[in-house]
This record gives structure tokens, sequence and C-alpha cells, in this order.
């Protein structure tokens, strides 16, 4: 991790610790993540579902690999070098020795935090039908002990997520990965199933709660409830689901009347995409024409 993002996990660590409720959104490539920041978000989460649909156009069902997540999630990083970005990691991609090389290779490539799931590898997302397969607690434990003490830096954060399915095991997880060094524990909506169950956790777990607002939370649960119980909330999927409406319904307008000038969902112009990137080439072109500027002064005496 260099200094840029090093500073970036400690002020989301701080912000946290502080009682305050951080606010991400998931993104699955560089663009939609750059998107996310400039709509004012604090911070990104690198979404696997969104990555897998992106990407291999395929389930989340663990078919791509670490290395595959991690270059996603360095050209994030490279395009975004001062956010703080939470990586979502699986499984770890193995047993205890992959979840330390896995930790080292996000956290170098300027993550502020990692989230580590308790199922068997390969997982499955839990949104899918059937029901996950859960690692023996022990196992599940020794990951996040693993995790924790591979981190160079102590500020980056380790994220525990559990896909228990009764909240009585829930909380019997999220405690013993708790006690094992998580920064934060993350339910799942299909364990969590009401306010009064996220009050449950947030006051029988000592760690704060790392809420993925999808399903049921979307729609009962307000924005004050959600810091009410949450360190980070986190909006996984709204920005994969909103491209996908709208690609859905304006490529199959064109493909049937073959006309881009009557498209359902107004598109972007392309100056408007082109100042998507309006810090990127300001920086640069400075940077470019000091460039010029030293070599024409050089050029005489060389010659």
């Amino acid at each position: 991790m260099d200094g840029k993002n090093g500073r970036a996990a400690s002020r989301l660590r701080t912000k946290i610790e502080s009682g305050k409720c951080v606010w991400l959104a998931g993104a699955y490539d560089a663009l939609s993540a750059t998107l996310a920041q400039q709509a004012g978000f604090e911070g990104i989460f690198t979404t696997g579902l969104g990555i897998s649909a992106s990407h291999l156009g395929r389930p989340d069902i663990e078919l791509y690999t670490m290395t595959e997540n991690l270059a996603v999630t360095s050209a994030i990083a490279e395009a975004l070098p001062h956010a703080p970005i939470i990586s979502d990691c699986d499984t770890g991609y193995g047993d205890v020795r992959n979840v330390i090389r896995t930790v080292r290779n996000f956290e170098r490539a300027g993550v502020a935090g990692v989230v580590l799931e308790d199922q068997v590898s390969p997982k499955r997302c839990p949104l899918l039908p059937g029901v996950p397969e859960l690692n023996p607690v022990d196992d599940a434990v020794a990951k996040i002990e693993a995790a924790c003490a591979a981190r160079n830096q102590p500020e980056t954060l380790i994220i525990a997520r559990t896909d228990a399915q009764s909240m009585d095991e829930c909380i019997a997880r999220a405690r013993a990965y708790a006690e094992a060094g998580a920064d934060l524990v993350q339910p799942t909506s299909v364990c969590v199933q009401s306010f009064d169950d996220l009050l449950r956790l947030k006051r029988e777990v000592p760690k704060p709660i790392s809420l993925m607002v999808l399903s049921w939370l979307e729609v009962e649960l307000a924005p004050a409830q959600i810091e009410q119980v949450a360190g980070l909330a986190t909006f996984p999927l709204v920005g994969l689901l909103s491209t996908v409406r709208a690609l859905q319904e304006n490529y199959t307008a064109l493909a049937a009347h073959h006309d881009a000038g009557k498209l359902p969902r107004e598109k972007a112009s392309l100056k408007e995409f082109e100042h998507i990137w309006d810090d990127f080439m300001d920086a640069t072109s400075r940077l470019v024409n000091t460039g010029t500027r030293s070599l024409a002064k050089r050029a005489p005496a060389e010659q």
C-alpha cells in the first residue's frame, strides 16, 4: 500500500471508529468507480457479482480467479488514487495460505480493506437459489486471524462476512470473527430479516457492522436507520443493475428500429462522457507540457 492509499485507509478507519456511518457505492470497473466518486460517495466497494457479471458474463460462483479480481481492483485503485476502496475478496481463494497472499496482494494494489466470507470454496452468491455451505467456525476464524496478521498496514480493514442463515448462528460467528481480530462484521440480507435483527447484532457483537444495502433493506430501511446500526453502508448492486436495465432497453430498441435518436433512455453525449476524465487530462497535460518545455531547453546543448 502506498502513502496515498494508506492515508485513505486511515481516514476511513477514523470515521468508522468515531461512530460515523460511511456510505460506499458498489463498482465493478474503473469507469463505474469513477462515476461513483464523482457523484459524491465517500468510497468504493468492488462487487464480486459485478466483476463476475461484467468481465465474464457469468454468475457470482467464484469462476473468476484472485488475479482476475486483483487486476480489476488495481485498475480502480489506479484511477482513484485517493479514494478508500473496499475489495470483495470472496473466500480468500483457498485456505489460510491463500488468504495471506490475497490480503498482501490487494493491500499492495492500494485497497483500504478487504471482505472475507465464511463459505467453503468455491463460494456462491447468497442471492442465488439454494443454501451456501459454510466453513467450520474454527477454519473461518483461522482465516480471519491470518488476514489480520498478513496486512502490512494496521489501518487496513479486515471485514468478516458470515453467510449464516439464522440470527443465532450469525451472531455466534460474528462474535468469533470479532475476537479473531476482524475490524467489522458483515451479515447477509438472507439472515438479517428486520431492523430489530440489526439492532440485536449491533448490541451483541463488539465490532461495527458493514451492511450491504440490497434486497429488503433497500426498500424497508430509511437512511437514518441504516446509519444508526452500520459503520459501513454499501449499495453493492445499484450501479450494476441500473446499467443492465439501461442497456437492455436501449439495445432492444436499437436492434428493433436501428434509430439511435429514439432510445427509451437518454444516453450521455460524447462531450459529457469526455468530461469524466477532465481531472486526469488536466493533471497529465501539465506534466506533458512541463516535460516538453524541459526537453526544448536541453535540445540545443545536446545537439
